[in-house]
């Protein structure tokens, strides 16, 4: 098998610059990076969600390059800076930021030119988590904290190696007790932000996880896919083979490839 990258690696991609630095709220993580394509058309729009076990001493640079990448191939980039553990985060605020930065893209169009017919999101890790939960938040309750009336429609998800399950993702993951601490260990929580409690997500969805992952592991993954196709949801599974956790969010790696296949078939319809 060969070598996987590391958690050092992933944070040792270079930063790259946005086009803009837009903040969608006043706290100062509160922001998103805005990567605009070569073109006056409208762009299709992908909403990047960072992982790091909603921790805060992650954050969005080392997805500098997969930003870059998806700009090159047409794709306005929302990259999105949240509220997380350690930093203000968690029950409700992490949802409340992610939730904000998407339905900020309508004030975005405004001044730029994105196609907001043509929405994906695109989470790693507690990313992904994040990203799928976006898609079914309009199932919520109103009576729920994280009910919003009106929500930007998203066209589908993409997910690499997603927290897909909180309540499993305590034993099943690398993320263990983060995932609880997400939702203040309050495990009837789950079932307004967990992707598994939520299913069927109503969009189309594509996991993709290596084969060789030890953070969120294929089998995690297989069994969510396998309960969404359950529920009726056009769900979709690539296990990656000779590859890690880091490799999905890096462009030179060849699961990228696969990265940028998902995208274009969601942004395609």
């Amino acid at each position: 098998m060969p070598d996987m990258l590391t958690v050092a690696d992933y944070l040792a991609q270079p930063a790259i610059p946005s086009d803009a630095r837009i903040s969608y709220g006043d706290h100062p993580d509160q922001f998103g990076d805005l990567y605009l394509p070569d073109t006056s058309r409208p762009a299709p729009v992908v909403v990047l969600i960072h992982g790091g076990c909603w921790q805060a001493v992650y954050d969005l640079t080392p997805l500098g390059e997969c930003c870059a990448a998806l700009r090159a191939a047409g794709y306005a980039v929302w990259s999105l800076e949240y509220r997380r553990l350690g930093n203000g985060g968690g029950w409700p605020q992490t949802f409340h930021d992610v939730a904000a930065g998407l339905d900020y893209l309508r004030a975005l169009a405004a001044q730029y030119p994105l196609d907001l017919t043509r929405v994906i999101a695109l989470g790693h890790s507690a990313g992904g988590q994040l990203a799928l939960w976006l898609a079914a938040r309009s199932k919520l309750p109103d009576t729920s904290a994280l009910y919003h009336a009106h929500p930007l429609p998203l066209c589908g998800v993409v997910a690499l190696a997603a927290v897909t399950d909180l309540d499993l993702g305590v034993t099943a993951t690398a993320c263990g007790v983060a995932c609880a601490e997400l939702v203040g260990h309050h495990s009837h929580r789950y079932r307004e932000v967990s992707p598994r409690a939520l299913l069927p997500l109503g969009v189309p969805h594509y996991h993709l996880v290596g084969s060789d992952d030890q953070i969120v592991p294929a089998a995690y993954v297989e069994s969510f896919v396998t309960a969404a196709r359950s529920t009726g949801d056009p769900a979709h599974l690539s296990i990656l083979p000779d590859c890690g956790h880091f490799e999905l969010t890096t462009p030179h790696s060849a699961a990228w490839h696969a990265v940028e296949r998902a995208a274009r078939e969601l942004s395609d319809g």
